[in-house]
Protein backbone atom coordinates (compact mmCIF):
# COMPACT_ATOMS: atom_id res chain seq x y z
CA UNK A 1 0.00 0.00 0.00
CA UNK A 2 1.37 3.80 -1.31
CA UNK A 3 1.97 6.39 1.25
CA UNK A 4 -0.95 8.22 -1.09
CA UNK A 5 -3.14 5.17 -1.19
CA UNK A 6 -6.59 5.24 0.36
CA UNK A 7 -6.83 2.91 3.39
CA UNK A 8 -10.61 0.82 3.54
CA UNK A 9 -12.04 1.28 6.40
CA UNK A 10 -15.11 -0.04 8.05
CA UNK A 11 -17.20 1.08 10.64
CA UNK A 12 -19.95 -1.00 12.60
CA UNK A 13 -22.48 1.14 14.01
CA UNK A 14 -22.35 4.35 11.22
CA UNK A 15 -25.94 4.47 10.33
CA UNK A 16 -26.00 7.44 12.44
CA UNK A 17 -24.57 9.13 15.88
CA UNK A 18 -20.39 9.25 16.00
CA UNK A 19 -19.94 6.41 13.50
CA UNK A 20 -22.00 8.18 10.44
CA UNK A 21 -20.02 11.54 11.46
CA UNK A 22 -16.77 9.70 11.08
CA UNK A 23 -17.89 7.79 8.15
CA UNK A 24 -18.58 11.38 6.56
CA UNK A 25 -15.36 12.46 7.68
CA UNK A 26 -13.04 10.12 6.10
CA UNK A 27 -14.53 9.48 2.66
CA UNK A 28 -14.23 13.67 2.44
CA UNK A 29 -10.56 12.90 3.81
CA UNK A 30 -10.15 10.69 0.37
CA UNK A 31 -10.42 7.23 2.60
CA UNK A 32 -12.71 3.97 0.93
CA UNK A 33 -15.46 3.68 4.00
CA UNK A 34 -17.55 0.62 4.13
CA UNK A 35 -20.62 1.46 6.51
CA UNK A 36 -21.74 -0.99 8.89
CA UNK A 37 -25.38 -0.66 10.91
CA UNK A 38 -28.24 -2.31 12.10
CA UNK A 39 -31.06 -0.36 10.57
CA UNK A 40 -31.08 -1.19 6.34
CA UNK A 41 -33.03 2.20 5.72
CA UNK A 42 -30.68 4.35 7.59
CA UNK A 43 -27.34 2.43 6.78
CA UNK A 44 -28.48 2.78 3.20
CA UNK A 45 -28.80 6.54 3.72
CA UNK A 46 -25.36 7.27 4.77
CA UNK A 47 -23.87 4.56 2.14
CA UNK A 48 -25.54 6.27 -0.55
CA UNK A 49 -25.14 10.02 0.90
CA UNK A 50 -20.71 9.56 0.82
CA UNK A 51 -20.85 7.02 -2.21
CA UNK A 52 -19.93 4.66 -0.33
CA UNK A 53 -20.89 0.53 0.37
CA UNK A 54 -22.63 -0.52 3.01
CA UNK A 55 -23.44 -4.00 5.04
CA UNK A 56 -26.74 -4.78 7.54
CA UNK A 57 -26.33 -6.48 10.73
CA UNK A 58 -28.02 -6.60 14.13
CA UNK A 59 -25.10 -7.40 16.63
CA UNK A 60 -27.57 -8.93 19.04
CA UNK A 61 -27.61 -11.87 16.63
CA UNK A 62 -24.41 -13.27 16.05
CA UNK A 63 -25.21 -15.17 13.09
CA UNK A 64 -25.85 -11.53 11.09
CA UNK A 65 -22.15 -10.99 12.49
CA UNK A 66 -21.08 -14.06 11.00
CA UNK A 67 -22.77 -13.44 8.43
CA UNK A 68 -20.91 -9.72 7.98
CA UNK A 69 -17.88 -11.35 8.60
CA UNK A 70 -18.27 -13.55 5.27
CA UNK A 71 -19.36 -10.67 3.27
CA UNK A 72 -16.85 -8.08 4.54
CA UNK A 73 -14.32 -11.26 3.34
CA UNK A 74 -15.61 -11.62 0.16
CA UNK A 75 -16.06 -8.29 -0.95
CA UNK A 76 -12.47 -6.04 1.16
CA UNK A 77 -9.81 -8.41 0.04
CA UNK A 78 -7.80 -5.60 2.20
CA UNK A 79 -9.38 -3.94 5.66
CA UNK A 80 -6.62 -1.75 7.07
CA UNK A 81 -9.06 -0.42 9.79
CA UNK A 82 -11.59 -2.07 11.34
CA UNK A 83 -13.74 0.43 13.87
CA UNK A 84 -15.89 -1.42 16.64
CA UNK A 85 -18.37 0.96 16.86
CA UNK A 86 -21.45 -0.55 17.52
CA UNK A 87 -22.96 -0.62 20.97
CA UNK A 88 -25.58 0.75 23.41
CA UNK A 89 -27.17 1.22 26.51
CA UNK A 90 -30.20 -0.86 27.86
CA UNK A 91 -32.47 -0.46 31.16
CA UNK A 92 -33.87 -3.63 32.21
CA UNK A 93 -31.70 -6.66 31.79
CA UNK A 94 -32.13 -8.05 28.70
CA UNK A 95 -30.96 -11.70 27.26
CA UNK A 96 -30.60 -11.77 23.36
CA UNK A 97 -31.39 -14.87 21.01
CA UNK A 98 -27.73 -16.12 21.64
CA UNK A 99 -28.68 -16.63 25.59
CA UNK A 100 -26.11 -13.13 27.13
CA UNK A 101 -26.67 -10.16 28.40
CA UNK A 102 -27.59 -7.58 25.81
CA UNK A 103 -25.21 -4.92 26.94
CA UNK A 104 -21.83 -7.05 26.87
CA UNK A 105 -22.79 -9.01 23.54
CA UNK A 106 -24.04 -5.57 21.30
CA UNK A 107 -20.66 -3.82 22.95
CA UNK A 108 -18.10 -6.17 23.50
CA UNK A 109 -19.03 -10.14 22.47
CA UNK A 110 -19.77 -9.05 18.97
CA UNK A 111 -17.01 -6.86 18.02
CA UNK A 112 -14.95 -9.70 19.44
CA UNK A 113 -15.85 -12.39 16.99
CA UNK A 114 -16.19 -9.73 14.13
CA UNK A 115 -12.85 -8.90 14.75
CA UNK A 116 -11.32 -12.75 15.40
CA UNK A 117 -13.92 -13.99 11.86
CA UNK A 118 -11.28 -10.97 9.92
CA UNK A 119 -8.13 -11.78 12.11
CA UNK A 120 -6.30 -13.14 8.45
CA UNK A 121 -7.42 -9.87 6.52
CA UNK A 122 -6.30 -7.56 9.59
CA UNK A 123 -2.94 -8.97 9.90
CA UNK A 124 -1.90 -8.89 6.18
CA UNK A 125 -3.18 -5.30 6.07
CA UNK A 126 -1.02 -4.67 9.12
CA UNK A 127 -4.62 -3.06 10.33
CA UNK A 128 -5.29 -0.45 13.03
CA UNK A 129 -8.55 -2.17 15.27
CA UNK A 130 -10.26 0.96 17.10
CA UNK A 131 -12.65 0.45 19.61
CA UNK A 132 -15.29 3.00 21.04
CA UNK A 133 -15.37 2.35 24.71
CA UNK A 134 -16.39 5.47 27.16
CA UNK A 135 -15.07 6.94 30.55
CA UNK A 136 -18.17 4.55 31.98
CA UNK A 137 -15.36 1.75 32.26
CA UNK A 138 -13.74 3.33 34.84
CA UNK A 139 -16.93 5.65 36.45
CA UNK A 140 -19.76 2.85 36.55
CA UNK A 141 -18.01 -0.96 36.08
CA UNK A 142 -17.90 -3.37 38.57
CA UNK A 143 -16.32 -5.90 36.35
CA UNK A 144 -17.02 -9.72 37.45
CA UNK A 145 -15.06 -12.29 34.97
CA UNK A 146 -16.75 -14.93 36.72
CA UNK A 147 -20.59 -13.13 36.12
CA UNK A 148 -20.20 -11.45 32.68
CA UNK A 149 -23.28 -12.08 31.59
CA UNK A 150 -24.88 -9.85 34.99
CA UNK A 151 -26.81 -12.88 36.32
CA UNK A 152 -25.87 -12.15 40.31
CA UNK A 153 -25.71 -8.31 39.12
CA UNK A 154 -27.34 -6.30 37.18
CA UNK A 155 -27.96 -2.41 36.37
CA UNK A 156 -27.84 -0.47 33.25
CA UNK A 157 -24.95 1.68 34.35
CA UNK A 158 -22.87 -0.90 35.66
CA UNK A 159 -23.50 -3.38 32.57
CA UNK A 160 -22.51 -0.49 30.34
CA UNK A 161 -19.47 0.09 32.15
CA UNK A 162 -18.37 -3.44 32.37
CA UNK A 163 -18.74 -3.60 28.73
CA UNK A 164 -17.20 -0.82 27.88
CA UNK A 165 -13.70 -1.74 30.40
CA UNK A 166 -14.12 -5.24 27.92
CA UNK A 167 -13.64 -3.18 25.11
CA UNK A 168 -10.33 -1.18 27.06
CA UNK A 169 -8.44 -5.08 27.50
CA UNK A 170 -9.72 -6.81 24.51
CA UNK A 171 -7.86 -3.45 22.70
CA UNK A 172 -4.35 -4.10 25.13
CA UNK A 173 -5.20 -8.23 24.67
CA UNK A 174 -5.54 -7.59 20.55
CA UNK A 175 -1.57 -5.88 21.35
CA UNK A 176 -0.21 -8.63 23.28
CA UNK A 177 -1.69 -11.61 20.76
CA UNK A 178 -1.15 -9.97 17.36
CA UNK A 179 1.39 -6.81 18.07
CA UNK A 180 3.86 -9.30 16.49
CA UNK A 181 1.70 -9.89 13.48
CA UNK A 182 1.60 -5.86 12.69
CA UNK A 183 -2.00 -5.68 14.13
CA UNK A 184 -2.37 -2.20 16.39
CA UNK A 185 -5.48 -1.48 18.40
CA UNK A 186 -6.68 1.65 20.30
CA UNK A 187 -9.99 2.45 22.37
CA UNK A 188 -11.33 5.82 23.39
CA UNK A 189 -13.92 7.97 24.52
CA UNK A 190 -15.82 9.83 22.21
CA UNK A 191 -17.25 12.46 24.65
CA UNK A 192 -21.22 12.17 26.01
CA UNK A 193 -22.63 12.52 22.79
CA UNK A 194 -25.90 14.08 21.64
CA UNK A 195 -27.59 11.06 19.69
CA UNK A 196 -30.06 8.80 19.70
CA UNK A 197 -27.74 6.40 22.03
CA UNK A 198 -29.56 6.03 24.87
CA UNK A 199 -32.97 5.36 23.41
CA UNK A 200 -33.70 2.38 24.80
CA UNK A 201 -32.83 3.16 28.21
CA UNK A 202 -34.72 4.01 31.24
CA UNK A 203 -34.07 6.18 34.38
CA UNK A 204 -31.06 9.04 34.38
CA UNK A 205 -29.42 8.16 31.12
CA UNK A 206 -33.03 8.60 28.53
CA UNK A 207 -33.21 11.98 31.28
CA UNK A 208 -29.65 13.02 30.02
CA UNK A 209 -30.20 12.31 26.25
CA UNK A 210 -33.16 13.19 25.61
CA UNK A 211 -33.80 16.29 27.93
CA UNK A 212 -33.53 19.57 26.00
CA UNK A 213 -31.92 21.33 28.65
CA UNK A 214 -29.02 18.40 29.66
CA UNK A 215 -28.86 17.50 26.07
CA UNK A 216 -27.29 20.70 25.14
CA UNK A 217 -24.18 20.03 27.19
CA UNK A 218 -23.25 17.19 25.30
CA UNK A 219 -20.57 16.94 22.58
CA UNK A 220 -22.06 16.87 19.02
CA UNK A 221 -21.75 14.07 16.75
CA UNK A 222 -18.93 15.70 14.40
CA UNK A 223 -16.64 15.96 17.14
CA UNK A 224 -17.18 12.71 18.50
CA UNK A 225 -16.98 11.49 14.95
CA UNK A 226 -13.14 13.63 14.35
CA UNK A 227 -12.05 11.51 17.55
CA UNK A 228 -12.44 7.86 15.87
CA UNK A 229 -11.14 9.33 12.40
CA UNK A 230 -8.31 10.97 14.14
CA UNK A 231 -7.29 7.28 15.06
CA UNK A 232 -8.38 5.77 12.31
CA UNK A 233 -5.98 8.21 9.70
CA UNK A 234 -3.33 8.21 12.38
CA UNK A 235 -0.01 5.79 12.41
CA UNK A 236 0.07 3.68 15.14
CA UNK A 237 3.45 4.07 17.21
CA UNK A 238 3.68 7.13 15.57
CA UNK A 239 0.44 9.57 16.18
CA UNK A 240 -0.99 7.24 18.57
CA UNK A 241 0.37 4.90 21.10
CA UNK A 242 -0.37 1.03 20.94
CA UNK A 243 -3.17 -0.47 23.38
CA UNK A 244 -3.37 3.41 24.42
CA UNK A 245 -7.13 4.62 25.56
CA UNK A 246 -7.86 7.65 24.46
CA UNK A 247 -9.86 10.88 25.41
CA UNK A 248 -10.02 14.39 23.30
CA UNK A 249 -7.03 12.18 21.37
CA UNK A 250 -4.60 12.35 24.47
CA UNK A 251 -3.83 9.26 26.36
CA UNK A 252 -6.18 8.81 29.69
CA UNK A 253 -6.69 6.85 32.81
CA UNK A 254 -9.73 4.29 32.81
CA UNK A 255 -10.36 1.73 35.25
CA UNK A 256 -7.32 0.15 36.94
CA UNK A 257 -8.75 -3.17 35.83
CA UNK A 258 -7.57 -2.75 32.58
CA UNK A 259 -4.19 -2.67 33.06
CA UNK A 260 -4.44 -6.22 34.56
CA UNK A 261 -3.39 -8.93 31.89
CA UNK A 262 -4.62 -11.79 33.31
CA UNK A 263 -7.84 -10.15 34.05
CA UNK A 264 -7.90 -9.33 29.87
CA UNK A 265 -6.13 -12.69 29.15
CA UNK A 266 -9.50 -14.43 30.76
CA UNK A 267 -11.68 -12.22 28.94
CA UNK A 268 -10.58 -13.29 25.89
CA UNK A 269 -11.04 -17.13 26.53
CA UNK A 270 -14.36 -16.64 27.91
CA UNK A 271 -15.32 -14.95 25.15
CA UNK A 272 -14.06 -17.58 22.76
CA UNK A 273 -15.92 -19.84 24.58
CA UNK A 274 -19.03 -17.61 24.52
CA UNK A 275 -18.92 -16.89 20.85
CA UNK A 276 -17.96 -20.78 20.14
CA UNK A 277 -13.96 -19.79 18.50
Amino acid sequence: MTENEPRTIVITGASSGIGAAAARQLALAGQRVVVVGRDPRRTRQVAEGIGMPFHVADFAVLAQVRALADELRASYPRIDVLANNAGGIFGDRTVTVDGFEATFQTNHLAAFLLTNLLRDRLVDAGAAVIQTSSVAARRFSRFDIDDLNAERRYSASSAYGNAKLANILFTKEIERRWGDDGVAAAAFHPGVIGSSFAATAKGPWRFMYTNPVTSRLLTSTDVGGARLAWLALGKPGLDWEHGGYYVANRLARTSPVAADPVIAARLWERSAEMVGL
